[in-house]
């Protein structure tokens, strides 16, 4: 209000002209600098212990989500390990599964042929059940082989590829949650 009432009241014999005041002290410049040098400094330190506390906690994210990269390349050679181990055993099994059905085959005509050597002898009816029994024999050999086939090559559909589609996927999900 004092500023409006100097402005009306103004002497027009004054002069209107805008001059440089050289006066140091009277026109404040030491103070205005002062003040500008404080506020400077201060603001610096703020501002600064700031930005150094977020470039920390960005680091820290960083090194954090690095660990995760190499602990989850740590899992994925080590699962690739284990399905080179994995798959194997299954084929050694498989192997296994061979020479066995074909060691049960060989005994099993054997068998066959030294029973029904036996039963003809014996008699016709003997040889009927001996045939019955061979075939059961023969049918649970085939079911296990085959059940034991259908579980391989559902391990088998599995594949590097689909294991690494998984974990990346898993990895992207991980990724949202830092």
């Amino acid at each position: 209000m004092q500023v409006f009432n100097a402005i009306v009241n103004f002497d027009t014999n004054y002069n209107l002209s805008i001059r440089f005041n050289t006066d140091f002290l009277e026109a404040n410049v030491i103070n205005i600098l002062l003040l500008l040098s404080g506020l400077i400094y201060v603001l610096k330190e703020f501002l600064g212990s700031i930005l150094v506390d977020r470039q920390e906690k960005v680091l820290f994210a960083i090194q954090e989500s690095e660990e995760r990269l190499q602990q989850a390349n740590l899992r994925l050679s080590e699962s690739e390990k284990q399905l080179a181990q994995t798959q194997m055993v299954v084929t050694q099994i498989i192997k296994e599964a061979e020479i066995t059905a074909q060691k049960v085959r060989q005994s099993i005509l054997d068998q066959g042929k030294a029973d029904v050597e036996k039963l003809i002898a014996a008699s016709k009816d003997s040889i009927t059940t001996a045939e019955t029994q061979i075939k059961q024999q023969i049918q649970l050999q085939v079911t296990s082989l085959a059940i034991k086939r259908v579980t391989m090559q559902l391990q088998d559909q599995i594949t590097p590829t689909i294991q690494t589609k998984i974990i990346d996927n898993n990895i992207a999900q991980l990724g949202g949650y830092l």
